[in-house]
């Protein structure tokens, strides 16, 4: 008999390995579920200008989150700083994850606009004060992860010794109104509820995400992107979503489906790792070459006409 095989997040894995728990696994088999149709009459080569925060971005393909990646590499450099240093080139939106102050402003003075993102720290102080620095910084926004509250053990979770607690529609609006000027994101929301709390708190923008898979048997983001982007319709809320976006077909059906922009975390990697900057760039510039055919063949122009019924989802249109 044939051995029987599922999606994983690197690829076809044997029946014995597969973990139903893994997020990731149902990421990739939703991604690839997704089918697109044709509207090519009067398409036009498409135009992937990304306006966001007041500033504007050559695409809405934006660098992940990533936190530690701070062994020095051949370039003399950290990632963090190599691939900042390619956002910058390419014009893209910079995110960084949970990062001393020092590393982090190392990462800003790579000159790309960035998004701070925050672990929840039990400390609100020290929250309240990375939001201040990043500030001082010149972040394009600031952000908390609401997702990282809970460890495997069911309790608070613990990052590099320092604990992690609990994330309130209050604490939200306090994070807001700390960062002032300064846009303000929560990332880690994957429902409607989470999305409407964060709209409550005054937040500008929110990141449908389940952290890599933070949450077991956690539903696909691109999966909560249209119900997300329905409970937010009279909002000016900015919408973005990563997991799983490994290359342009996936960025676009996400973009289809409500994001404004999308992260690509692990899809970079290994270019990263290898080539450092030049590594990012070569997988960006292929992935906005990707969207933009997708784009193109179904009459897509800009990204204000995204449209999700062009997908379909087992012959049935989302």
């Amino acid at each position: 008999m044939e051995e029987k095989k599922w999606p994983g997040p690197k690829g076809m894995i044997p029946e014995p390995e597969r973990n139903a728990a893994d997020a990731n696994m149902h990421n990739r088999r939703y991604l690839d579920e997704l089918l697109v149709e044709m509207r090519v009459i009067d398409a036009l080569e498409p135009d992937l200008t990304l306006q966001l925060f007041g500033k504007t971005f050559a695409s809405p393909i934006m660098m992940p989150a990533f936190s530690h990646l701070n062994k020095v590499g051949i370039t003399g450099r950290t990632p963090m700083q190599e691939y900042a240093a390619a956002a910058e080139e390419m014009n893209l939106v910079n995110w960084v994850g949970m990062e001393p102050d020092e590393e982090y402003a190392s990462i800003a003075a790579e000159g790309a606009s960035t998004v701070r993102i925050i672990k929840p720290f039990m400390d609100h102080d020290e929250i309240f004060r990375q939001i201040a620095f990043a500030k001082e910084h010149g972040a394009l926004a600031v952000g908390v992860d609401i997702d990282h509250v809970f460890g495997k053990n069911g309790k608070y979770d613990v990052v590099d010794g320092i604990p992690l607690g609990p994330v309130t529609t209050d604490d939200l609006a306090a994070y807001v109104k700390a960062a002032g000027d300064t846009q303000f994101v929560a990332k880690g929301v994957l429902s409607v509820t989470d999305a409407v709390k964060c709209e409550k708190a005054g937040c500008a923008g929110i990141f449908v995400s389940h952290h890599h898979g933070r949450l077991p048997f956690g539903i696909p983001p691109v999966m909560a992107l249209q119900e997300i982007r329905k409970a937010l319709s009279d909002t000016k809320m900015k919408v973005f979503a990563d997991c799983s976006i490994e290359s342009g077909y996936d960025a676009f059906k996400a973009l289809a489906l409500g994001a404004d922009a999308v992260s690509v975390g692990r899809g970079i990697l290994p270019g990263l790792l290898k080539e450092g900057k030049e590594g990012v760039i070569k997988k960006v510039k292929r992935m906005n070459e990707e969207l933009s055919e997708m784009m193109g063949y179904t009459g897509i122009g800009d990204l204000s006409q995204m449209d999700s019924s062009v997908i379909l989802h087992h012959g049935r249109h989302l």
